[in-house]
């Protein structure tokens, strides 16, 4: 019977546990993307807590494309010393740290007038209503170029790994889903061409990293936009293509960024406190993964070990990544190896995000006034 909490490997990695810090947007990086103390503390908490391999909030590989404020940055040499202590710094703590790098596309209301915004075709956003400028084939080999530059910034730096943000609606995941991608060159209609972005930049990263380095990619097993949206056998042959050429593992999530569908199809479920609306892309994601040899890690809505065992033993997912439970606590990994049935404190009410930084609203330090009464 597989646990937890037993020891594994994937390629060069070795994990002492089958727990994942799922990528989380911080929010405390500075205006330019470099590391800041508060930042490292975050995730030097992680590292001390148990979890067994912590994936970066997602990094910006093109200077001028940055989706969110206060993101890191990979898009150029002059990260690569700070980054370089971080990963040692973790790493002395025992635990894998992977980096999270991203294209963000039309998901994204940040400085959204003063730079140019690539996407598939011009489809506004639903949630953010900005319509990207279609990409040029000459543009499409800027971005496969600056995700292959990147990764090899992230190897120097020595992180144990990198991953490709292919999911949520960024632009990646948007040239895989039939609701973005409108085009009829050799990169849109059949999902063969839809899948062709990705398979490019799978295909120059592993030129700059090489056969060996792992390469994890973030997508969906599905993106519930109904007729419209990428299905779960089309994700299956994503996953396969992408098996082909040399991916370490995937890590798969789902749902779609919809106003009006978010709260209950968003990859950030709330109102998940009871059993049966947990762990909400796992029935999706284990029909893929029995098709698969590569490791498998499931994301969305993972609570309770005792379920994740199951999962773990039932199906063909192997690893798991945790996002709002670690927000909240950083050692929830910890208590569950002493108590499995340890109930984490985090209710996913999803009021984690917040302008001074990405907190959980339990972890946040009063704000004293300082207005005086007369």
């Amino acid at each position: 019977m597989k646990t937890l909490f037993e020891e594994t490997r994937i390629g060069s990695m070795t994990l002492k546990n089958r727990m994942w810090r799922a990528a989380t947007w911080l929010n405390m990086a500075s205006d330019t993307g470099q590391l800041t103390k508060r930042q490292e503390k975050v995730y030097l908490d992680l590292a001390k807590g148990g979890v067994g391999t912590i994936i970066t909030g997602y990094a910006f590989v093109i200077k001028e494309e940055q989706p969110n404020p206060n993101m890191l940055g990979i898009y150029d040499d002059s990260f690569i010393p700070e980054y370089k202590k971080f990963t040692e710094t973790i790493q002395a703590e025992g635990v894998n740290i992977v980096m999270q790098i991203v294209y963000g596309g039309s998901f994204s209301s940040y400085l959204t007038d003063s730079r140019t915004i690539w996407g598939p075709s011009a489809v506004a956003h639903p949630l953010t209503e900005v319509v990207p400028t279609e990409m040029t084939q000459d543009n499409i080999k800027t971005l496969v170029s600056a995700f292959a530059l990147a990764a090899g910034r992230v190897k120097t730096a020595g992180f144990d790994g990198v991953e490709l943000h292919g999911a949520h609606s960024y632009l990646l995941s948007q040239f895989l889903s039939p609701y973005f991608n409108r085009r009829s060159d050799e990169y849109g209609g059949p999902i063969e061409n839809r899948a062709r972005v990705i398979i490019e930049i799978l295909e120059a990263v592993r030129k700059e990293v090489g056969p060996d380095y792992p390469v994890f990619i973030k997508m969906h097993c599905t993106d519930d936009w109904d007729d419209n949206g990428l299905t779960v056998d089309e994700s299956l042959y994503v996953a396969l293509e992408l098996e082909k050429r040399g991916i370490t593992g995937i890590e798969f999530s789902g749902g779609n960024m919809d106003n009006e569908n978010y709260p209950n199809k968003g990859p950030g479920r709330g109102g998940i406190l009871k059993a049966e609306k947990q762990s909400y892309f796992a029935e999706a994601t284990a029909k893929i993964a029995e098709h698969l040899k590569i490791p498998v890690i499931s994301v969305g809505g993972h609570r309770s070990p005792e379920r994740m065992e199951e999962l773990l033993n039932a199906t063909a997912i192997q690893y798991f990544s945790l996002g709002r439970v670690l927000h909240s606590e950083a050692d929830i990994v910890n208590r569950w190896q002493q108590d499995k049935t340890a109930k984490p404190r985090c209710i996913s009410c999803n009021k984690c995000w917040y302008k001074n930084g990405n907190i959980c609203i339990l972890n946040r330090e009063p704000i004293v006034s300082t207005h005086v009464s007369m």
